[in-house]
């Protein structure tokens, strides 16, 4: 009788699942075409056509190394597709900013643990993850922080933990998202705020969703290093501009 139930309650399920999907078919936010039930806001297509850097091949400096040359010291530097305004890249980062799109910021962490696993060497001997956080405000304004959702995915993949106390915004700026790089300097020079270190990390990777002028992760370091000497630093971002 139980198993009568269950398959009955099974096609139920399915049953309204598909319903469902008549009436709000998932399309993929690039060509628009109906996604499988194994995929997530982009179809594996458009997914393809990402423009990736593959700096985890690489044996050189990789464009990412060279925005800080000079700037900060760092251990190893990712990014997982280069940003291309009016393309793929740029809806992706938009859905998962500004469009809620929580496990799909998830997602892209867990794609970019996937990538950094070909070569161990960019991460393993990183102990935390850490979130370029966002001040309470904004957070309290989106609901969620996107480099947080990131990191989650890459903790998952990468089974190193996330941790978003060990780095706080203690100061509200307005978007800089048109703004050029020393108007940026000037905004977050002072917005972020170091937390004890209990957990002795010796290692971290901070993590972000875009890079584009490096300003604010610069300061971070730097800040993060001030208090920390010893501490090697990282940084994985899952884009950045060409």
């Amino acid at each position: 009788m139980q198993k009568l139930i269950d398959f009955g309650l099974k096609n139920f399920v399915e049953w309204k699942e598909n319903i469902l999907h008549l009436i709000y078919p998932n399309l993929c936010l690039n060509c628009e075409n109906e996604l499988s039930k194994f995929e997530d806001e982009i179809c594996t297509i458009c997914l393809n056509e990402v423009k990736y850097t593959s700096f985890e091949n690489y044996q050189v400096e990789t464009n990412l190394n060279k925005l800080f040359w000079g700037r900060i010291k760092l251990e190893s530097t990712f990014s997982l597709f280069y940003f291309e305004k009016d393309k793929i890249s740029q809806k992706i980062l938009h859905q998962i900013k500004y469009k809620g799109k929580q496990d799909f910021a998830k997602k892209m962490g867990l794609l970019m643990a996937e990538r950094l696993k070909s070569n161990p060497s960019l991460f393993e001997t990183v102990d935390a993850l850490i979130p370029i956080p966002l001040h309470n405000k904004k957070l309290y304004i989106r609901g969620y922080n996107q480099s947080e959702l990131i990191a989650n995915g890459l903790s998952e993949g990468l089974e190193i933990p996330s941790d978003t106390n060990f780095l706080s915004r203690i100061v509200h700026s307005e978007s800089q998202t048109k703004q050029g790089r020393f108007k940026r300097w000037d905004n977050i020079v002072e917005a972020f705020h170091v937390n004890p270190n209990p957990n002795s990390y010796k290692h971290i990777a901070l993590i972000d969703d875009v890079v584009t002028t490096g300003s604010t992760l610069e300061s971070c370091v730097k800040l993060i290093q001030e208090q920390f000497p010893e501490m090697k630093v990282s940084i994985f971002s899952l884009a950045i501009t060409l």
